[in-house]
């Protein structure tokens, strides 16, 4: 690997200034002096000037107290550092201007950072010992870093810089070992900048960007809680930075800031919210991808400025970054995925249709809406409970008085082939001691989380006073799996929901408050929201948990919670189930699913959850979906239509909303209403056979199930921005009307052949827009040509549909040709990917021929997998004879869209056929 050690002096380092920015942009830093206090401030274009007062209330004098420069927006090119006289522009909210735009305070040329004083390639990459040149602004610098680089794959680079002499927090979670020997090859190269230190990582292949520090006026800063590195981007296209609220594609042409750390916070636009997941992804110059993922777990910020550059901003552990190469988005989310874990197998019954909402408040008013929905057809699977079926909000109990017959009635879903799920909040109330065993045996086993005293903290949520279990202790997951066990035979629960695990508390801090010491009040705190501390609405930084201080391991909590969830589960179920989480963070697909939280009931909100879901497939949690009809607020019925028909298309599909708000189950609803709803979850249950071989092609290399149009079109540029229209797998294409009142649509279609789904009428694009008419019982559904998808009569429940006949349709393309599979196992064994228990048929079609090859025969079902109908669309002449499996077969022929259609094939999928058209 061929190294560029620049040297280090003035000259240089203005030299290397203008030839990195000259790479990033046409415009160039002009610099005259590097002696001149003037000149070396004149950093222009202004997009490259680094934020150097990223709190709030920035100020002439306190920029210059940091070795700064100061520039207002109104006087870019006069006032000098020196200059006390601009007054700090503040908005109305109390915080300073230069949060929002380009930054008045900014680093100058060559700020004292780090330089390199050993550099050694090694077995694994390369190592590099970094020295402090002067101290920086923030308290406790730490002197000496050591850089390690690791070739981790061909396509992964690994790269971590921690202190020299003393241990930091790092994340607790499973990652690949750092390989002891690099790759013969890789599709990087590395080279550095010595002072100020800098690294750059480039493709081989187009010198493309993939990550780059060597910026002048952006230094590395590492201070005990505060480190900061930055990044050119390639290009202004980017995705990710999750959990957030609003476009998918991020506008890198402007500033923008992203906060990280995990809040209950109803979604809304520039806020943390729920999870944590600091990884991105930059479409190239040349359309290549490539991503970028920070691991760290501390409260941090992004910045995004139109240089186009990052600057990540944490306030604890150490730097360590992964960088993927693609050179697709979908490979990158592949290298991604497999870094951090393969998402976890839904049970097929996880895809059908479930409802829920808080506040039933009694067990006649939960019958009467079952069966209001189940009278008119709606097919079902699953019912959930909020919190009223507890009794007092306690965990573990539920309400014998309004709720009495709850377990008889979970008996009755599960003979009707449903299942059942319940909330649990981590909030343990402690106003009955000796009177309530899951408190009672935590004090013993020692599993809450501790104040700074070393006293159990004390919060606030739904049952009044609580404790807080703390999944990091070694007893947490025996001790939750006792109360587990011991409930689930009382009410024999399918799945478990895991609320307000942030986590949430009602009283900032806990019921006396917080410290005034360096994790309560750092020297630095990010951006998020609330009252600028970080124990709002959530636990002091500095209680204790095992592992380290809630102040590092705050991001993870939900994390944490799922993974001795998933355990606990897998002990007593024996088998696939769902743990649906609201907080999440890197690797959480591997035990848990996630919803997006408190939508509200908006047609804002209905196509943000579009750019929201996308974004988890990025972030390795698919099985995801948003509250169908809003959760908090009013919804209305043609918000609900359209709603459903979206969310017939979401991974994870249920109806949910509070108690305050109006009943919005489909069974509420006028006749017209009901019918369409019905129609759309019928719709679902059909192309159920389609969607969970997307989950099992997702177990093989982390492919998303639901992806952006850009993924499957990464050479077409107008995909990029688009996310009010998504695919499923890369060959149905979805595009919901999302706006009150309309009934028609403009909708992309990237270049190729596109087949109406409900009327088989093709569509051959450019790659552009066209308008579709979009009444309100239509939801627009197109298979994209060259592309076979098994489908199946839907009925009321996943485990009734499953024993239909699976019906295929082929969309030929200009070659006549098209593919397609179909996964197969008894949908909720555990691991019957690895044991092989699974079937996995494919489709192929090819001039005149289509036929179905069994790759495995691993599940044998007496009563499923028998082929109904075949319709091929796209067929360039019509045909005189067909055959199926060497027998002259009737069929049905329509003119208008060239479709050869079989009512009953009524052959087996367990063995070989072939359709022969002549």
């Amino acid at each position: 690997m061929m190294i560029a050690a620049y040297v280090s002096s003035a000259a240089t380092a203005l030299a290397l200034l203008c030839h990195v920015i000259a790479a990033a942009e046409e415009d160039v830093v002009v610099l005259n002096s590097d002696n001149d206090q003037n000149t070396i401030c004149d950093v222009n274009p202004y997009v490259y000037r680094f934020d150097c007062h990223p709190e709030y209330y920035s100020s002439p004098s306190r920029c210059n107290n940091r070795g700064c420069c100061w520039r207002d927006t109104l006087s870019s090119s006069s006032s000098s550092i020196n200059d006390d006289s601009i007054n700090t522009i503040v908005n109305n909210d109390g915080k300073s201007s230069s949060k929002i735009g380009r930054p008045y305070c900014y680093f100058p040329v060559n700020y004292p950072s780090y330089k390199v004083t050993q550099w050694a390639e090694t077995n694994y990459g390369y190592r590099a010992v970094l020295i402090k040149e002067a101290s920086s602004p923030w308290p406790n610098d730490i002197l000496n870093l050591t850089l390690y680089i690791w070739f981790q794959s061909q396509t992964v680079l690994h790269f971590k810089i921690v202190d020299s002499k003393n241990a930091r927090y790092e994340v607790p979670i499973e990652m690949p070992k750092p390989p002891a020997v690099k790759p013969s090859t890789t599709d990087y190269s590395v080279e550095y900048f010595s002072s100020p230190f800098g690294l750059k990582v480039l493709r081989k292949s187009t010198g493309a960007t993939l990550f780059n520090s060597i910026i002048s006026t952006a230094p590395l800063i590492y201070a005990d809680q505060f480190l900061q590195i930055s990044t050119l981007l390639d290009s202004p296209w980017l995705y990710g930075l999750g959990e957030n609220y609003g476009p998918l594609l991020i506008d890198a042409t402007q500033y923008r800031k992203f906060t990280f750390w995990a809040r209950d916070q109803i979604p809304i636009m520039h806020s943390n919210l729920y999870g944590a997941h600091p990884f991105y992804m930059n479409i190239e110059k040349s359309k290549e991808a490539h991503g970028v993922f920070f691991l760290n777990s501390n409260a941090m910020e992004v910045d995004v400025q139109p240089a186009p550059a990052l600057t990540f901003r944490t306030i604890g552990g150490v730097l360590d970054f992964y960088i993927f190469t693609g050179p697709t988005l979908e490979n990158v989310v592949q290298q991604y995925v497999q870094t951090i874990g393969i998402p976890a197998m839904p049970p097929f019954w996880g895809l059908g249709f479930h409802l829920c909402r808080w506040k039933y408040n009694n067990i006649d008013r939960l019958k009467t809406i079952i069966k209001r929905n189940k009278d008119i057809g709606i097919p079902y699977d699953v019912q959930w409970s909020d919190i009223d079926y507890m009794e007092n909000e306690k965990l573990w109990t539920y309400d014998k008085v309004n709720y009495n017959g709850l377990p008889q009635l979970i008996d009755q879903l599960h003979k009707d082939t449903m299942k059942y799920i319940i909330i649990l909040d981590p909030g343990i109330s402690d106003k009955y001691p000796g009177r309530y065993p899951p408190y009672d045996r935590g004090v013993q086993q020692n599993v809450f989380i501790r104040n700074y005293t070393g006293h159990i903290l004390q919060g606030q949520v739904w049952p009044g006073p609580t404790v807080y279990p703390d999944f990091t202790h070694p007893n947490a997951t025996s001790w939750w799996l006792k109360d587990a066990e011991d409930f689930h035979k009382v009410l024999p629960y399918d799945g478990l929901w895991i609320d307000m695990n942030e986590p949430s508390n009602f009283v900032s801090g806990s019921s006396v408050g917080c410290t005034m010491n360096n994790l309560d009040r750092p020297p630095f705190v990010p951006a998020i929201s609330g009252d600028g501390t970080l124990e709002f609405k959530t636990l002091c930084g500095s209680a204790r948990q095992h592992v380290s201080t809630h102040y590092n391991l705050h991001n993870m909590y939900g994390l944490h919670e799922a993974m001795a969830t998933h355990e606990v589960l897998l002990k007593i179920m024996k088998k696939r189930s769902l743990s649906v989480s609201r907080s999440t963070f890197p690797s959480h697909g591997k035990y848990g699913q996630h919803w997006t939280g408190d939508v509200r009931a908006t047609w804002t909100d209905l196509y943000y959850s579009i750019p929201g879901l996308l974004n988890f497939q990025m972030f390795g949690i698919p099985f995801v979906g948003a509250d169908v009809c809003g959760f908090s607020g009013n919804s209305n019925e043609e918000l609900c239509i359209r709603w459903t028909q979206l969310g017939a298309f979401y991974p994870f599909m249920r109806n949910h909303n509070d108690g305050d708000s109006i009943d919005q189950d489909p069974g509420a609803w006028g006749t017209s209403a009901q019918k369409i709803m019905k129609e759309a979850i019928e719709l679902r249950y059909s192309l159920l056979p389609f969607m969970y071989t997307q989950f099992y092609l997702n177990q093989l290399d982390g492919s998303p199930v639901i992806r952006p149009l850009s993924f499957a079109f990464q050479a077409d540029v107008e995909t990029y921005k688009i996310d009010k229209q998504f695919l499923w797998g890369s060959s149905l294409l979805i595009s919901p009307i999302l706006e009150r009142g309309k009934f028609n649509l403009t909708a992309y279609f990237p270049s190729g052949g596109w087949y109406d789904v409900f009327n088989h009428f093709k569509l051959t694009s450019v790659g552009r827009y066209y308008y579709l008419n979009t009444p309100l019982n239509k939801i627009n559904l197109h298979l994209r040509e060259g592309n076979i998808i098994p489908w199946q009569q839907s009925a009321v429940t996943t485990a009734k549909s499953r024993k239909n006949a699976i019906n295929l349709m082929a969309g030929l393309d200009t070659k006549q040709a098209a593919t397609g599979q179909l996964f197969w196992d008894d949908g909720d064994s555990l691991d019957t990917i690895g044991k092989k228990l699974y079937t996995l048929i494919k489709f192929t079609a090819s001039r005149g021929t289509l036929y179905g090859k069994v790759q495995l025969k691993g599940y044998r079902p007496v009563d499923e997998l028998r082929l109904g109908s075949i319709a091929i669309l796209g067929v360039d002449r019509k045909p005189t004879t067909l055959l199926l499996n060497n027998k002259t077969k009737e069929f049905q022929w329509r003119d208008d869209v060239n479709e050869i259609f079989i009512t009953n094939a009524n052959v087996t999928l367990l063995e070989e056929f072939t359709t022969v058209w002549i």
